[in-house]
Formats: C-alpha cells, sequence, structure tokens
C-alpha cells in the first residue's frame, strides 16, 4: 500500500508516510466566554509525536533518495532540546542511517530514552557556555566537532536550513484547508522553522491572516535579554539563522508558570494532554483575547505531546517545588464548571 503524498509531492514509505495530514479540533471548553472561535492543530499526532517530524522528514528526503545518505555509510548529527531528534531518530532508524544527537541536561530524559530506543546515540553536554550561560552555543559546537571528525557526516542544522520552513508551508496549508476562514495564527517558535514557513505560505499568498509569534520569557529570539528557562521546547538562546524581521505580527512571550498553567488547564478542560510549547500558546491566546475581534477564528498549532513532561508540568511536586501552591490557576470552581 502506498502512503499519502508528502509535503514535497512524493510519496514516502511505511510509517514515514504519516507524517503530516494531523487533526484540526475546535475548543469549545478551554475558554467558553470566548467571542470568538478556537481551533487546535494537534501535531502530537505525527508518529514521532511532535511537530518536528515534519521538518526531520523535509531535510532528509531528497538526501536519502539522490544516495548522498548512504545506510552503513553516513552519520547524521544534529543538536536538538528533543522533539526533533526523535524525528530524526525514526526517520533514520527506518532507513539504517547511523544518527547522534547532541542534548544538554535540559532535555527530557523521556525523549532521551525514546531516541535511544530507536537506536540512536545521544551525547549530553554538560557545560554552559559563558558569555550566554545557556547550553545551546555548546551543543552546537559539540555538532561541529562531531561532523568534521566524522566522514561522511551531514549535519541538517534546523536552525539555517531552509527546507525547515519549507516544511511547514504543509503544515499552513492543512488549516486553511479545514478552515473556511481565519483571521489569527498562534505559533510557539524556537529554531523559527514553523514561524517561517507559515509567514512564507500566508505572505505570498497575500491572505490576511493575524501571526501571533509565542516566545518564552527569556528567550534571545526577539531581542530580549537572555535568561534562566526550565521549561524547554520553545524559544532559545540564540536568535536562529531562519529569523527574519517581520515574521510575526504580534510577539507574546510567556514565562514558564503560565506555560505550565496553560497545559493543566487544557488538560483539565479540553482533554489534550499537549507538551510545553502549547501550554504557551493557550497562554498566549489569554494575552491576546482582547485584541480578538468578536467572531473571529482563531488556530493555535500545538506541536507536541504531554506524556514528554510528565514528571515536570503535570507532576504537582515538581510544580510546587518550582512555583509554590498554584493549582488553583487551573482549577475550575464549581461556577465555571456549570458554565462548560
Amino acid at each position: 500500500m502506498i502512503g499519502p503524498v508528502d509535503q514535497g509531492g512524493s510519496s514516502v514509505p511505511g510509517v514515514l508516510s504519516t507524517i503530516g495530514a494531523t487533526p484540526i479540533v475546535e475548543l469549545t471548553k478551554l475558554n467558553p466566554d470566548n467571542p470568538f472561535r478556537t481551533f487546535a492543530k494537534l501535531e502530537s499526532h505525527n508518529p514521532g509525536g511532535s511537530i518536528k517530524d515534519r521538518s526531520a522528514l523535509e531535510m532528509l528526503r531528497d538526501r536519502i533518495r539522490d544516495g548522498r545518505l548512504v545506510p552503513g555509510k553516513s552519520t547524521v548529527i544534529e543538536s536538538s532540546s528533543g522533539n526533533l531528534g526523535i524525528g530524526l531518530a525514526q526517520i533514520c532508524a527506518y532507513y539504517g542511517i547511523r544518527f547522534i544527537c547532541v542534548v544538554d541536561p535540559r532535555t527530557n530524559r523521556q525523549n532521551i530514552a525514546i531516541m535511544r530506543a530507536y537506536g540512536a546515540e545521544v551525547e549530553v553536554v554538560t557545560d554552559i557556555d559563558p558569555s550566554s550561560g545557556e547550553y545551546l552555543p555548546v551543543r552546537i559546537r559539540r555538532v561541529h566537532e562531531l561532523v568534521d571528525s566524522i566522514t561522511h557526516a551531514y549535519c541538517p542544522n534546523q536552525y539555517a536550513n531552509p527546507l525547515n520552513p519549507q516544511a511547514h508551508h504543509s503544515t499552513v496549508r492543512e488549516v486553511l484547508e479545514a478552515l473556511p476562514t481565519l483571521d489569527f495564527l498562534f505559533c510557539a517558535t524556537s529554531s523559527c522553522g514553523t514561524l517561517r514557513g507559515c509567514a512564507e505560505y500566508l505572505r505570498r499568498r497575500q491572505l490576511p491572516v493575524q501571526i501571533v509569534a509565542v516566545d518564552a520569557l527569556g528567550s534571545a529570539i526577539f531581542g530580549s535579554p537572555v535568561g534562566g528557562r526550565l521549561i524547554p521546547g520553545h524559544g532559545a538562546s540564540v536568535r536562529p539563522s531562519l529569523y527574519a524581521d517581520g515574521l510575526a505580527d504580534v510577539v507574546i512571550r510567556v514565562d514558564d508558570l503560565d506555560t505550565v498553567v496553560g497545559c493543566r488547564r487544557l488538560a483539565a478542560r479540553e482533554a489534550i494532554l499537549a507538551g510545553g510549547s502549547s501550554g504557551a500558546v493557550v497562554s498566549a491566546l489569554g494575552t491576546m483575547r482582547d485584541r480578538i475581534p468578536p467572531g473571529a477564528t482563531c488556530a493555535l498549532v500545538f506541536p507536541d505531546r504531554g506524556e514528554r513532561y510528565l514528571d515536570t508540568i503535570y507532576d504537582d511536586d515538581w510544580v510546587a517545588t518550582h512555583f509554590g501552591d498554584v493549582a488553583h490557576l487551573w482549577k475550575e470552581s464549581d461556577m465555571e464548571a456549570a458554565s462548560c
């Protein structure tokens, strides 16, 4: 059986044929008093569990197809906080290509375990870059060292590869195909792949959709000072090469606590167990509420699933340790529950 057509216009084999075409659902219980409609694009339904499957496939597919990446000979090496690493690990496992992923101590343990289950080699850097106080520059330097020392090595470089945003032309196209009108699109940002890809697609077609970029408080992407962040997935300590001025119409920065609250509220009200960046997007929607006109249609891109955050965001003890007694911020009162 031949799988569905991928974003490049040709079929891909096996489990990889299930990348993309993710469902979109209306959120009616999240904030029932909102005078606009809200839909969620559930990227957790990709086989590797996140939107990064799209980028991984786009960045490797042609090199595998034309023989530049050879099973048993080539090695793919990349820096990742987890999701892209899982997507690359799955693709490399399918084709029998060696994969090395460079991560840091903030990477979820489950993400590392999943990559290793696919046969990937995972290297954890523990040094912090002295100038930025972050791990990312150290991760990138280590990737360069590995590429230089291993024969037939290839780094997709998600932070600069134009194939990363190209993969997300299909993401926003699927949203537009599902919704008769679209007024606001909310995207979490890290490598800027999703944000840039969606912006390219919408702007080239001159569609009047406002793009809301959701960044982590303390991230360097939009010029704010670098600061400490507990939750990986959105934000970056170094501005990616894929960044460009004007990609977003609005930028909303979300701190760790509001990210947690967004995730927990989404699980409690919509029964959607999503990852940290999805919680940040939910929080950003609340920040934008008064700027969204009645009758408008909003789409929120939820990048990944929440099972990988069970020992952090969804763990009551972890939350209490870092933020105190904050459960009231997502638990419904009797009156709120009745209104739903």
